[in-house]
């Protein structure tokens, strides 16, 4: 047998040197105006046999980079040497033994389920898999997956607590808005309520929980409201990360359309950042950390833990809004060229 396992397209920035173990392909929902990742792709859930086979080829093509390692002198070191002496028809695709010996050289300790919604497997069938998982590879320490907002909700509090002592740590549920006005019109199948509601359940099943929002997502028309309301269901789960993800129409999606037809006005990098900066202003009572980990973000260093840092990530937003406009026009520029990462990287004779 082949040692071959499945990769899905996408994780988050945060699980870059997390192993990635596919349990389902693509989205059950799919129909979010925003997204085109899994686009004109079915959706399907893989079996327990599946994902054990995936997993028992991923320990070998591990084993077998660790004894090469060990042959060569490195002590469980990765490196070209020792991925050249491994890769054969028998350890699949040249790409996967890259990918494994990328793994390692991480040490193995965090692992992502792919792809969007890895929950809407029976509970049964993912508590398996994450029990077999943990017993491969024992040095996990923490496994984080994707959920809708709508499953974790469906989901039983029981349910979930089984998730969490089967070894499933965080969930990464994209919010995108807590206004129900603008998941009416990006057709996210979710309500603010429910938003709500799953992201208790996750916190109270001992769950570590990222949130994710989408600055600029209402357009021009319902900025404000998508600040205020998404802000307002933030403050009612205070979940232990607030991830900033700032919306970009992109060609072919059904939010293009809607900016084509002039009934979604996108905002200015400008008008993005007051949109945040008014978000941050609302968020009272919770201790989650703010992150503005996306390269589609302008201000990446937006970040701190709530209450003590809320002011310094306000008066971050306030020094960019206060550059005089050729100096912002120029930063703007350069972060989207990769010049600047973060503002502190932009002084006005760069």
């Amino acid at each position: 047998m082949k040692n071959e396992f499945e990769c899905g397209p996408i994780r988050p920035p945060s699980e870059a040197m997390s192993i990635l173990l596919r349990v389902t392909r693509n989205c059950p929902w799919n129909r979010c105006a925003f997204c085109m990742t899994y686009k004109d792709r079915k959706f399907s859930r893989r079996s327990v046999e599946e994902v054990k086979n995936d997993i028992d080829a991923m320990r070998a093509l591990a084993d077998s980079l660790l004894d090469a390692s060990s042959a060569l002198g490195l002590n469980g070191a990765m490196s070209e040497e020792v991925v050249e002496k491994v890769i054969s028809p028998h350890n699949g695709p040249n790409h996967l033994s890259r990918q494994m010996a990328f793994w390692l050289h991480y040490g193995l300790k965090t692992a992502f389920l792919q792809d969007a919604d890895s929950l809407v497997m029976k509970t049964g069938d993912l508590c398996e898999i994450l029990v077999y998982f943990r017993q491969k590879f024992p040095s996990l320490e923490r496994i984080t997956t994707y959920a809708r907002a709508s499953t974790v909700a469906k989901k039983s509090l029981e349910d979930l607590r089984r998730l969490r002592e089967a070894g499933l740590t965080r969930l990464h549920i994209g919010m995108e808005s807590g206004c129900d006005t603008v998941l009416g019109m990006i057709k996210k199948g979710v309500t603010a309520a429910e938003q709500i509601d799953a992201g208790r359940k996750a916190v109270l099943a001992g769950f570590d929980l990222s949130e994710y929002y989408m600055p600029g997502l209402g357009g021009r028309e319902h900025s404000r409201e998508n600040a205020l309301e998404t802000a307002r269901v933030i403050n009612s789960v205070n979940p232990t990360f607030v991830r900033l993800r700032s919306t970009v129409p992109l060609p072919g999606s059904p939010l293009h359309v809607l900016m084509e037809e002039g009934s979604w006005t996108p905002l200015t990098e400008d008008e993005k950042v007051k949109e945040i900066r008014l978000f941050l202003e609302h968020l009272e009572g919770i201790s989650s950390t703010v992150l503005s980990d996306h390269m589609m973000n302008l201000l990446e260093d937006v970040e701190g833990v709530l209450p003590g840092d809320r002011n310094a990530m306000i008066e971050l937003v306030d020094r960019y809004l206060g550059m005089g406009e050729e100096d912002r026009e120029s930063f703007i520029v350069g972060r989207r060229l990769g010049r600047f990462r973060y503002l502190s990287d932009y002084h006005h004779d760069a």
